[in-house]
């Protein structure tokens, strides 16, 4: 059935998925709410825009009042929070804003949450859920050959974003247990796809392979992650926000674990057949290996057999359809990349992958 969705962060790039997901195929009606910091762009979610399901609401989640207000007049039947600051190199350069959103936001959110939902005729109470979206890289750190993360694999952040998000996870979990709040948190793993932000690993490699520019890579390149195509990722969440099990932890992954130095490669070869440079001439040789950051996680990986067997769940793309669909997209989208790049952007200004 059609229900009424708050999304947070609505307007990034994971958010703007699932927004575009539960109203176009869902026909869920949906209010976003985001404060549209650098990486949110109200153009990720032009394709339903005009869709008389769709509002927003510029807000930022540690406003109280003004969290109150949005929630107690849109009256939703689930809040899916994925606001937040959510790049790690940004994080160590500046970790107060990953601070203030990603555990002030979220305590802001859930009392707000959780006064409106007392207030809730006894029917609605129990249909109500509040869905806080995390990462995969709340678990820490796995070495080559190590089982993937799973819903009760321990805390380990090593980052100071991914501190922000543990903390977060426990707060969603201890306002569920002491005021019997109805929550779901979800860990995923790497995303990619349509409208990502250009300073992330996949879009600045297209980007920069398709200017003719040094591909940077990290250290040596081998850094693992498990890669998650966002519009899978999104049907997920959706299902998971309405049909989880309340108090529960589930894992999102692909199963399409890559090191950093094989999916620029990969991404290379699509363009050397999509925009080939010269014959002579392959997009790898772009490639040009630079300092490792601070604390550099090895590798993430996640077990999403939870997911699959309880909610039925399972990626419809491989890492190869999604990566070519991806590469496609960016090609086909000049204009949207062109114009994030045109104001400037981390990534751009310091030539590193993300």
């Amino acid at each position: 059935m059609a229900g009424r969705l708050i999304v947070t962060g609505g307007a990034g790039f994971i958010g703007s998925a699932v927004v575009r997901h539960a109203i176009g195929e869902c026909g869920h009606t949906v209010l976003v709410v985001d404060k549209l910091t650098y990486a949110g762009d109200l153009e990720s979610l032009a394709p339903v825009a005009r869709d008389t399901r769709y509002a927003f609401v510029r807000a930022d989640i540690a406003d109280a009042a003004k969290m109150h207000e949005v929630i107690e007049s849109f009256a939703p039947d689930a809040i899916m929070n994925l606001a937040a600051e959510s790049h790690v190199d940004r994080s160590i350069d500046g970790p107060a804003p990953f601070i203030q959103t990603n555990i002030v936001g979220t305590f802001t959110l859930l009392q707000a949450s959780f006064d409106y939902w007392r207030k809730l005729p006894a029917g609605k109470r129990d249909a109500f859920r509040f869905h806080h979206v995390s990462t995969d890289e709340v678990f820490g750190s796995l070495d080559d050959g190590s089982p993937c993360f799973v819903e009760t694999t321990p805390y380990r952040p090593n980052s100071p974003y991914s501190a922000s998000k543990a903390s977060a996870d426990h707060l969603v979990r201890a306002w569920h247990h002491t005021y019997g709040l109805p929550t779901i948190v979800s860990n995923c793993s790497n995303n990619y796809g349509p409208y990502h932000f250009p300073e992330k690993l996949i879009p600045l490699t297209i980007i920069k392979a398709l200017a003719g520019e040094k591909l940077p890579v990290y250290g040596n390149g081998m850094n693992v992650r498990d890669w998650l195509y966002v519009e899978d990722h999104a049907r997920a969440l959706v299902r998971v926000a309405l049909t989880g099990k309340i108090g529960e932890t589930y894992c999102i992954g692909g199963r399409s674990e890559r090191n950093n130095l094989a999916v620029v490669q990969s991404i290379c070869a699509i363009m050397d057949e999509l925009v080939p440079r010269t014959a002579s001439r392959p997009h790898a040789e772009l490639i040009s290996f630079v300092t490792d950051r601070p604390g550099h996680d090895f590798r993430y990986a996640i077990d999403p057999s939870k997911i699959d067997g309880e909610l039925g769940w399972q990626p419809l793309e491989t890492f190869e359809s999604g990566l070519r669909k991806t590469v496609e997209w960016y090609l086909a989208n000049r204009a949207w990349w062109e114009r994030i790049r045109t104001k400037g952007y981390r990534g751009e200004r310091l030539g590193v992958v993300a």
